[in-house]
């Protein structure tokens, strides 16, 4: 079920492009049900994950590698998975009312969505170190997508740049760091990583992978320095805001630092890092969330606040690995607990702040600060989920912040006991900051609320006249706001269901087998420093509340950028330049040049990678003599390669390169290789039509005199090539110490895959990946030369229609000899016959999909040349980049079939059955395979003849 979790939401964005006919509901309608039905299962799972019964599922995808995929559900995963479908489930019910489906791109918003939802879910879910960093990815990807949804904003489009460039960096770093703890234990699974974490301490690789993990988690959750994409994030619609920026996509880092911790924890660096890039993070987003004018942008620094709250919070509870005493190890846990908290709190205030601000731009038109007021008359449901929420982000009672907030001050307080690398006289800095921090979060909430919602209207500076949101757009805010009260009234709810699991899952050594974490969370401790520190922030922010627009450090932003974004922007442009020069001196607009740079290096790097190896043998003693057949054939083959370059005629220069061709063709048939005969023959008939088409654009070929110094590089390179790859293939037969793996491929042929025909048998089962990625590739070139062919050189004109214009097709190519369109009518239904029996017999006899392929492109093009390409399309009046997409989807979906059967991708299944008719019938999957390899073949070759024979 944890696979299906993940997989669902991305089946239903691929699904979602069918409700283009469904214009009478919402998209998000359909959308809906799929977060709730998620956030259900999970809710059903706190029980199991309460007492200890976590659950690991796998399914096996790159076994050698070490690379599978499972997933893990304990209370830490829970925990996130909840918030991902929770928080998903209401920002989808949100958007139904804030976006109109009738002037977005609505589809579009969902598929990203349920996409980086899924994304999400892989990330949180994951055990797997390679398989979390492919969804890690996949959500700086789709939340590039969903912060440029309003593209055609140039703002836009920077931050969805903006924030891609900074996550990504941080993740491949972070993949580099993933590597590194592959080479320490052995295994890419977190499980296994943190059994070995007394090993893995000693290894001088250890500090290194620590740092690389730690700059990822940093990117992506928004810490000092790498803060600067969040504020320019929030040019994304509203529900994204509230969804990626308050409880998702900027938790992931957090995730990875909890999840991680049991690793690194014990490392000193581990502890300075974490707490105090947090705590840097926690005291410069709350200053800075003070100087902002516009709703989205102070809650954007107040986010990036919150998330170093949260950040410093798993640092300082990284300290309990420092002591080997249990009792006072847990102690120094209640930072952790507080984290945990709160970024459940978080996500609840922020996501309805968040929201409360889509309601005030979508009923109000505006987010400055400076036009808005007194709205509170006016809009009263929603400045009471802008109060209950900026409380709760202040931290006052009696919401939940308030109690988070309290714990993160028993954490700062406890901390100053800690000795670490003779430090504790600086330790009472810790709390002096945090408490500084604090002050200042109160006051941006302050100016959140009061700032929008009291004072006088000023209608002179609104577009229109503010009213009350939509039931429909309230009921998130509103829920979301409840969950605030009700966990402040109520904290144990969290407790005992959530907190105590998470941080089992995170400080599991510390307990015995039997042992459980206790998280109690009241209001009332008695008059604690805490209590005391509170009431401090509430009396020194509401004196900086009403004197802050008079100070000039807290008074606004008094430009839109500051030196981190002019560092960064400077660094693009810096960027830019520098590639720009030196792309331009190579890039020099001539072919020759650029296959000189090529060839040039791979002659230099390949040979002298054979000259310096020592041990190469070129084996020649193991090679049978030459025969008198073969000795004519290489010959013939030599001398019609070596004619090419001195043809006079394009039309003779294509005849010498067929030659050689055929020729090659000969020696497969000399050396009993059927298969590779007949795929060559046909190819190189293919081939010779297509450069007969392309050659008939280009002006007849003239011979130019040059200078010998003009010819003499491309001699050296053309010789160095050519002897370069012969020395490597007589190398690799004589110099290899393993024995041939087609010993393997023949003795295992039908045993493993059912089939005799060895050839098709690599091609779609050992070598399945090889044939899947070749037909992809061959789809990509096709539509690059579609692309390419119809490419609008001036407004409303392609080359065919220009030549259409000029009273003539572009390519004239039916043949008006009645003999040859005589006899093939008779040889074409000959050819697509046989082409059949090479698709169906290929299995264990010379043929395959791809040669039936081939052989009916064969057919199709004589049925071209004899009776015009117009006939072709009346007869079979089918789009054959369609038939290569569908081609393409029966591979990959043939492929990733196994996993329902929990076998690696690509694996197949025969055996044999009674038919009616057919008697015993051996039936293998790999035919389905193949069939996707025939339609994909099909599609690409006569696609491309028709683009270049004038198609469309």
């Amino acid at each position: 079920m944890l696979h299906a979790a993940i997989l669902i939401p991305f089946m239903l964005a691929v699904l979602i492009p069918l409700t283009k006919g469904v214009s009478r509901f919402h998209t998000g309608w359909i959308v809906l049900p799929v977060p709730i039905a998620l956030f259900l299962y999970f809710l059903t799972r706190i029980s199991d994950i309460q007492a200890g019964n976590d659950t690991i599922s796998t399914i096996s995808w790159m076994p050698s590698l070490g690379i599978n995929i499972t997933l893990h559900l304990d209370g830490l995963s829970l925990l996130f998975a909840l918030l991902i479908t929770g928080m998903g489930a209401l920002v989808i019910l949100y958007s139904i009312y804030y976006l109109n489906k009738q002037t977005e791109a609505i589809r579009h918003f969902y598929i990203y969505l349920l996409m980086f939802m899924g994304a999400m879910l892989g990330v949180v879910l994951s055990d797997n170190l390679m398989v979390l960093y492919g969804f890690w990815e996949l959500t700086s990807i789709t939340s590039f997508l969903l912060i440029a949804f309003w593209h055609r904003r140039e703002r836009s489009r920077y931050g969805a740049l903006k924030s891609m460039l900074i996550t990504v960096f941080g993740g491949l770093a972070m993949l580099a760091g993933f590597n590194l703890l592959y080479v320490m234990s052995g295994t890419y699974s977190i499980r296994e990583i943190i059994a070995q974490v007394g090993l893995l301490t000693e290894s001088p690789l250890f500090i290194p992978a620590m740092l690389l993990i730690l700059l990822g988690a940093f990117t992506k959750s928004a810490q000092f320095p790498f803060h600067i994409w969040l504020p320019d994030a929030m040019e994304a619609p509203t529900p994204v805001s509230a969804y990626l920026h308050s409880a998702t996509m900027v938790k992931a880092g957090l995730y990875l630092v909890a999840r991680l911790s049991p690793v690194f924890a014990g490392q000193s660096e581990w502890f300075w890092l974490v707490s105090l890039s947090g705590l840097v993070t926690l005291f410069y987003g709350s200053f800075k969330a003070i100087k902002q004018t516009d709703l989205k942008a102070l809650l954007a620094y107040s986010t990036i606040s919150q998330l170093g709250l949260i950040m410093c919070l798993l640092g300082l509870g990284s300290a309990s690995a420092f002591f080997s005493d249990t009792q006072e190890s847990l102690f120094y846990t209640t930072a952790t607990a507080a984290a945990i908290f709160h970024l459940i709190n978080h996500a609840v205030f922020k996501g309805s702040l968040f929201m409360v601000v889509g309601i005030v731009d979508h009923e109000v038109n505006t987010r400055d600060l400076r036009k808005l007021g007194g709205l509170m008359s006016l809009m009263p449901v929603t400045f009471s989920v802008a109060l209950m929420g900026a409380f709760s982000m202040a931290g006052l009672p009696p919401f939940s912040g308030f109690l988070s907030k309290e714990m993160f001050f028993t954490a700062v307080l406890n901390i100053r006991e800690l000795d670490v690398l003779n430090t504790q006289s600086w330790m009472i800095l810790i709390p002096v900051i945090a408490w500084i921090a604090s002050v200042f979060t109160f006051v941006y909430s302050m100016i959140f609320v009061f700032k929008t919602f009291t004072g006088n209207i000023q209608p002179e500076k609104l577009d229109k006249i503010p009213h009350e949101a939509p039931l429909g757009l309230l009921i998130s805010p509103v829920l979301l706001v409840s969950l605030a009260v009700v966990f402040g009234l109520f904290p144990d709810l969290l407790s005992y269901s959530l907190i105590e699991p998470a941080m089992g899952s995170i400080y599991n050594e510390l307990l015995s087998p039997m042992e459980t974490f206790g998280v109690s969370i009241h209001f009332w401790h008695g008059w604690t420093p805490e209590i005391f520190m509170t009431l401090g922030v509430i009396a020194a922010g509401t004196l900086l509340y009403r004197r802050h627009s008079r100070l000039r450090i807290l008074d606004r932003e008094r430009n839109g950028s500051n030196f981190l974004n002019l560092m960064y922007d400077g660094s693009l442009q810096v960027l830019e330049r520098g590639s720009n020069r030196f792309t331009n001196l190579y890039m020099t607009g001539s072919n020759r040049h650029y296959l000189l740079y090529i060839f040039g290096f791979f002659v230099t790097a390949l040979g002298s990678t054979m000259i310096g190896t020592q041990g190469m043998s070129l084996g020649m003693s193991h090679y049978a003599p030459l025969g008198f057949y073969e000795a004519v054939i290489v010959v013939v083959m030599l001398l019609a390669a070596v004619a090419v370059p001195f043809a006079k005629s394009r039309v003779n220069a294509i005849l010498f390169t067929g030659a050689v061709g055929y020729m090659v063709t000969l020696l497969f048939v000399i050396f009993r290789a059927p298969d590779l005969a007949l795929t060559q023959m046909i190819v190189e008939t293919v081939s010779v039509i297509l450069f007969l088409l392309c050659f008939k654009y280009l002006p007849k070929l003239k011979k130019e005199k040059e200078r010998l110094s003009f010819r003499l590089p491309n001699l050296i390179i053309a010789a160095g090539v050519g002897i370069t790859m012969t020395f490597i293939g007589l190398a690799a037969m004589g110099s290899s110490p393993f024995a041939p793996i087609s010993e393997f491929f023949l003795k295992e042929s039908y045993s493993l895959a059912g089939g005799k025909n060895v050839v098709n048998v690599i091609l779609v089962d050992f070598r399945g990946f090889d044939t899947l990625f070749e037909i992809m590739v061959l789809a990509i070139a096709s539509l690059s030369i579609y692309a390419l062919i119809n490419l609008q050189v001036e407004p409303g004109i392609t080359p065919a229609n220009k030549n259409k214009k000029e009273g003539r097709m572009a390519f004239p190519l039916r043949s008006n000899d009645v003999i040859l369109r005589t006899m093939s009518k008779v040889i074409i239904i000959v050819i697509l016959t046989f082409s059949m029996y090479l698709f169906f017999a290929g299995h264990n006899n010379p043929g395959g999909g791809f040669i039936g392929a081939l052989m009916t492109s064969a057919a199709l093009i004589l049925m071209a040349i004899s009776f015009g390409m117009d006939k072709v399309r009346k007869v079979l009046p089918v789009n054959y980049r369609m038939i290569t997409a569908v081609g393409l989807l029966i591979a990959i979906l043939t492929a990733a079939g196994s996993f329902v059967f929990e076998a690696p991708f690509l694996s197949h299944a025969f055996g044999h059955f009674d038919l009616p008719i057919m008697g015993d019938t051996e039936l293998a999957t790999a035919v389905l395979f193949d069939l996707g390899v025939y339609l994909a073949v099909v599609g690409v070759t006569m696609s491309i003849i028709f683009t270049i024979g004038g198609d469309e």
